[in-house]
């Protein structure tokens, strides 16, 4: 089971775990053992609340597929233990964070001294560069 936060919960059976043979360098090892994981979650089939399933689905990551499933490759540890426990822990972490509202941003104006300052720090670049020219 998969806590999420204090009411919300993954069961076992949701999650869909499977070994696979892990890319890249690592010798006769990566040929021979599957030690990366690779994690499936069906968003749409899953007992997640409405609004996590509405906020997951709503996310534009290369992660989650149009049919709504969210796949995770593990391969970064040696061993399948350590690949399971952060693949679980990247499935948490990117529905943690679906949940997070962003702030409204409210545009603001520059002030009128900030506005002089820009100007009379122009004005003396542009006078330090007109002294740079030859003289007559």
């Amino acid at each position: 089971m998969l806590q999420i936060s204090n009411t919300v919960t993954i069961a076992e059976w949701e999650i869909e775990l499977s070994a696979i043979r892990a890319m890249g360098a690592g010798g006769q090892n990566v040929n021979k053992v599957s030690s990366a994981i690779h994690l499936r979650f069906d968003i749409k089939r899953s007992a997640l609340p409405d609004i996590y399933k509405e906020r997951l689905l709503a996310l534009s990551d290369s992660r989650i597929t149009k049919e709504g499933v969210i796949i995770i490759k593990a391969q970064q540890y040696r061993t399948q233990e350590q690949n399971k426990e952060d693949a679980l822990n990247r499935l948490k972490e990117l529905i943690v964070s679906a949940m997070v509202v962003q702030k409204k941003r409210r545009p603001t104006k520059p002030t009128r001294a900030s506005q002089k300052r820009r100007v009379d720090a122009k004005k003396r670049k542009a006078q330090t560069k007109s002294l740079r020219g030859r003289v007559q």
